[in-house]
Formats: C-alpha cells, sequence, structure tokens
C-alpha cells in the first residue's frame, strides 16, 4: 500500500518547466536583444503603453458614440403583487404601510399594484397605482383605490 504522504509530493512530470533566462550572452539563444528585436518602443524597458492605444490614433472606446445611461430614480418606485395586499394585516395600505410591512425599500415613494397572485379581502389603496388588471380584481374583491 503505497500512501502519498504531505512530504513526498511532486508536480507531475513535465509540467514544470525552466523560466527562460534572456539576455544572458550567445549560447542562450535570446542573448543581445533579448528578443525583443530592434530598435522601437517595444525593445525599451518601460517601453509599453495604455490597452486600447492606438498610436496616437484616436482610440476605437474614443470613437464610438456613449449609450444608455443609469437612471437616478430607478429604486424610488417599486411593484407589488396581489399577494402581497393580502399578506398585509391591515385595510387601508399606503407607501408607509409597506414601508414598515418591508414589502418595499426605504428609499421607494411611488409603488404600483401588479395583478399577481390572489387578493380575496376588501383593502383600500392610498397613494398607491394600481394597474387595470389589479385595479379590476381589487374593486372585485370589495375594495378601492382613493
Amino acid at each position: 500500500m503505497s500512501e502519498t504522504q504531505l512530504n513526498t509530493l511532486q508536480p507531475a512530470e513535465g509540467s514544470k518547466r525552466a523560466r527562460r533566462r534572456v539576455g544572458r550572452g550567445i549560447g542562450s539563444g535570446f542573448g543581445k536583444t533579448a528578443g525583443r528585436g530592434h530598435k522601437g518602443q517595444k525593445s525599451r524597458t518601460g517601453g509599453f503603453h495604455k490597452v486600447g492605444f492606438e498610436g496616437g490614433q484616436m482610440p476605437l472606446q474614443r470613437r464610438l458614440p456613449k449609450r444608455g445611461f443609469t437612471a437616478m430614480n430607478q429604486h424610488l418606485s417599486a411593484e407589488i403583487r396581489l399577494s402581497d395586499l393580502q399578506r398585509l394585516p391591515v385595510d387601508e395600505i399606503d407607501v408607509q404601510v409597506l414601508k414598515q410591512a418591508g414589502i418595499v425599500g426605504q428609499a421607494v415613494r411611488y409603488a404600483k399594484v401588479i395583478k399577481s397572485g390572489e387578493l380575496s379581502r376588501k383593502v383600500i389603496l392610498k397613494g398607491i397605482a394600481a394597474t387595470a388588471g389589479a385595479k379590476a380584481a381589487i374593486e372585485a374583491a370589495g375594495g378601492s383605490l382613493a
């Protein structure tokens, strides 16, 4: 039974290779210019440029037009399901009630009810919008939108 010990671990045969030592004489095959060729920016120490540099030509990322943006008010509004309204213990619902129940975030200012889930009890919405389908479902359950 040959159990491998931590002190006998070795990399697989052929998986490791000695690093190339450049600029160490003719016999190495990488003497004199050390594989960098003759002259030019890439032959010199520190002679590299930033990613996307095109030799002074206007780079692609600056030639293309800017598109799109991130709306600052995207987190100010929230969607609420009918099933969320069903779980709430109160009948009169506004944005503050939704915040206290943890259904919407604290930064939310506007809420809209969408027709998703079931509503079987009477609720009165104050300052909350609703889609046409959600409004019909709320009114069918005896509720209203104020």
